[in-house]
């Protein structure tokens, strides 16, 4: 018979560990925090995600596994799969998905419930998310000398020395700037940005 423990002819064993507690509003909250546009339900678990990704031998889970985990509840182990932060936004995945799933879409989704909460790994990318998303709001564009040597003397500065030859080669052949510049009616994007931080607090 079963009951907090399970009792046999000659043994008592221990009590069966209680399984994990399934958060089964996880699936609706990613879809709504997607601009309801995820389709991540319609999912079929194909696996051409997977088998498309470029990236996907560095991941912790493919993203159909991923997305098996967000159906199941599994909300610390989402958040804590190095997954989204692996995906280069490529969309090879979104264009051959055949139920139209916004793949690289959850994928920004996860990663920001991830930084809201701070259940993401021990990983530099968060920052150097950050770090981009500090510049655009600031230029309205990329600065990538900026936000590589950023990054780097934060993190990995024992290495800038080792990328000084290929940053040269890119600065002296025009593919990188050596000073950002701000894009035209800069005042109104911000305006923008600030208008859709609104309203994604007020959802």
């Amino acid at each position: 018979m079963f009951a907090t423990t399970l009792e046999t002819d000659h043994h008592t064993l221990p009590p069966l560990p209680t399984p994990p507690v399934a958060d089964l509003r996880l699936l609706e909250e990613v879809a709504a925090a997607t601009a309801g546009v995820s389709r991540l339900e319609m999912c079929i678990q194909c696996g051409t995600c997977g088998g498309s990704c470029p990236s996907s031998a560095d991941m912790d889970h493919t993203p159909r596994q991923l997305f098996a985990m967000v159906r199941a509840g599994m909300r610390d182990e989402v958040l804590r799969s190095n997954t989204p932060w692996i995906c280069v936004s490529c969309y090879h995945c979104v264009v051959r998905c055949p139920q139209g799933v916004h793949i690289a879409d959850v994928m920004y989704t996860l990663k920001s419930m991830a930084i809201r909460v701070k259940l993401y790994a021990d990983s530099t990318a968060p920052d150097f998310s950050q770090t981009f998303v500090d510049l655009v709001e600031n230029y309205g564009r990329s600065f990538e000398f900026g936000l590589a040597t950023r990054h780097y003397l934060k993190h990995f500065p024992l290495r800038l020395p080792g990328m000084a030859p290929k940053g040269l080669g890119m600065i002296t052949r025009g593919r990188m700037d050596l000073t950002p510049h701000r894009i035209e009616g800069i005042d109104k994007f911000k305006a923008i940005l600030a208008r859709a931080k609104e309203l994604e607090a007020a959802s």
